[in-house]
């Protein structure tokens, strides 16, 4: 389900001067219920923002009348908490620190995956709603609901949607455990694994211990895409979490 407020579907305004691309993206988004919007420049832009509410801005860095990093700027300067992704063909880690040093909240690079770009969209609208996830919600409940799995918080083993149990280990429960917390929250290996950030080996084993989870997941159908890597960036929970 898509991170809506209660009283209406965020709006997400989609920029880019490729018609193909800007139509890709919006048809991707409105699988998930959002208020969308488009536009394929910076003048178009300027007056979605004065004829609507917007709540996110998908935009592309290169348009045909501007820089997308200097209207990142203009926006800022002028109080605007509008929420902001960049996306652009140009990766350099110049342009990254740039555009978020001027105020955008992510950046990603082009070519990605619709999926990739969906989380990243939930991720910033809880946080600026303040919604507090799975911490918040948890309380004393015995099982987290994710997917078609159940998680037994007391026994720390998997249920299947037919009973079946599967065991987990102490280092995949905890590891699991960081990810119900924060669903659709992309995580760093340094988050996951905070013990083993300073070994030589860090990279090798939160990868293996990854793949070791996700073989269990996988072993029922809906399970195999929960956990999903971001390139450069770690790894997320790709559903929401319910608790029982």
């Amino acid at each position: 389900m898509p991170d809506t407020a209660s009283t209406r579907a965020a709006t997400i305004l989609v920029v880019d001067d490729d018609a193909d691309i800007r139509e890709l993206i919006v048809g991707q988004l409105a699988q998930e219920n959002y208020q969308l919007l488009s536009a394929a420049n910076l003048g178009e832009l300027r007056q979605t923002l004065r004829d609507h509410a917007v709540d996110l801005i998908v935009l592309d860095l290169n348009l045909p009348d501007g820089d997308g990093l200097s209207l990142c700027r203009e926006l800022r300067g002028e109080g605007s908490d509008v929420q902001i992704i960049m996306v652009t063909a140009r990766g350099s880690a110049i342009d990254r620190v740039l555009g978020l040093e001027l105020g955008a909240d992510d950046y990603l690079t082009k070519p990605f995956e619709p999926r990739e770009l969906l989380v990243r969209i939930r991720n910033l609208l809880r946080r600026g709603r303040g919604d507090n996830g799975a911490q918040g919600r948890a309380g004393s409940a015995r099982y987290a609901h994710f997917g078609p799995w159940r998680l037994d918080l007391v026994q720390r083993r998997l249920i299947a949607p037919d009973d079946r149990l599967v065991m987990l280990s102490s280092a995949e429960y905890r590891l699991l455990c960081h990810f119900i917390e924060q669903p659709n929250i992309v995580l760093g290996r340094e988050t996951l694994l905070p013990e083993r950030r300073a070994t030589a080996a860090f990279d090798r084993s939160i990868d293996l211990q990854i793949s070791r989870l996700r073989q269990k997941l996988s072993s029922v159908a809906g399970g195999s895409e929960l956990i999903l890597t971001v390139r450069g960036e770690g790894y997320v929970l790709a559903s929401a979490v319910d608790y029982s």
